[in-house]
């Protein structure tokens, strides 16, 4: 259900300002619609995986502040990062 350390590793090299860049609103949000969608794709399985839902919401919760605080940091680093990911809004 969670993403590989390869995985994660190449979200973060992808998505970093800078060399070592781990903890960037960009990196951060990046890596929860990581998991996001590899949860997406479990639960199409396992329909009546109730507990594992909560901590999807949970996922969508937090990343949908991440991309708040972005939007009022700098917004055309927000509308770049959507555009990337794919995400609508």
């Amino acid at each position: 259900m969670s993403i590989t350390v390869e995985d994660k590793a190449r979200v973060m090299k992808d998505f970093a300002t800078k060399d070592g860049d781990t903890g960037s609103p960009e990196v951060q949000i990046a890596i929860l619609t990581t998991r996001i969608s590899t949860l997406t794709e479990h639960f199409k399985t396992h329909k009546k995986d109730n507990h594992g839902r909560r901590g999807l919401l949970k996922m969508v919760a937090q990343r949908r502040k991440l991309l708040d605080y972005l939007k009022g940091k700098d917004e055309a680093r927000y509308r770049d990062l959507i555009k990337r990911l794919g995400i609508r809004r």
